[in-house]
């Protein structure tokens, strides 16, 4: 996993700053295999909820999930999204700070917090792995506080693509598993200005919309300069 985070924000320091989920690899992606349990979870529903004690540690195996919390205005606010291969569940204190729940068919592996950090006191590449997760999401929320306090509707449309194509790392044309209004959720903005800047940005050449859910980055050196 570290090696996969280091690469991942390599990538997204010269592309894109958007938030880099943590990733697992090497001794985590060890444990996660000899000692996680795998649930399944439908679309939209509950994997552990704002205030719950954070008691496991979650890594997506396939699907997709969301971090979210209700604000005090009813808006809802989406931390990050989490694709296969991403840890989530990490926090600073003994209780969840926002509401996990799959956006689309999930498969998760869990494990028990304590079991880690038992483990990690044997194994200090374990150790490492864990620090680096904790750092990664540090950054996340540091770069996801800039993304909304600092940036257009333009710029933040722009650095959501090219974050979803690094991680894609296809060439082609991107798939979204989350919806607009998720996307609008993670971006601070309203529906209505996430499908206005797509399609401004598809008048100008700069991507193609074949689907809703499925976006082709014409060119990336435009979108690239909206997030100079």
């Amino acid at each position: 996993m570290l090696a996969r985070i280091e690469t991942a924000n390599r990538d997204y320091a010269n592309v894109a700053r958007i938030p880099v989920p943590a990733r697992s690899v090497s001794a985590l992606a060890n444990a996660f295999a000899l000692m996680g349990a795998q649930m399944r979870y439908r679309q939209n529903s509950e994997i552990y909820g704002e205030a719950e004690p954070c008691e496991y540690l979650y890594e997506v195996v396939s699907g997709a999930v969301r971090t979210s919390k209700l604000l005090s205005d009813g808006r809802r606010l989406i931390d990050a999204f989490h694709l296969p291969g991403d840890i989530f569940g990490i926090e600073s204190g003994d209780e969840h700070s926002f509401t996990a729940e799959a956006v689309a068919d999930a498969k998760v592996r869990m494990v028990k917090l304590s079991a880690l950090r038992g483990m990690a006191e044997r194994d200090s590449d374990l150790a490492a792995d864990l620090r680096k997760c904790v750092t990664a999401k540090l950054r996340a929320t540091q770069d996801h506080m800039v993304l909304l306090g600092r940036k257009t509707a333009e710029e933040r449309v722009a650095v959501f693509l090219l974050g979803m194509a690094t991680i894609s790392r296809t060439g082609g044309p991107v798939e979204l598993p989350m919806s607009r209004q998720d996307i609008a959720d993670y971006l601070g903005l309203t529906i209505e200005t996430v499908s206005r800047t797509l399609t401004q940005l598809r008048n100008r050449s700069a991507i193609e919309l074949p689907t809703a859910r499925r976006i082709t980055l014409c060119d990336r050196a435009a979108l690239q300069r909206l997030d100079a």
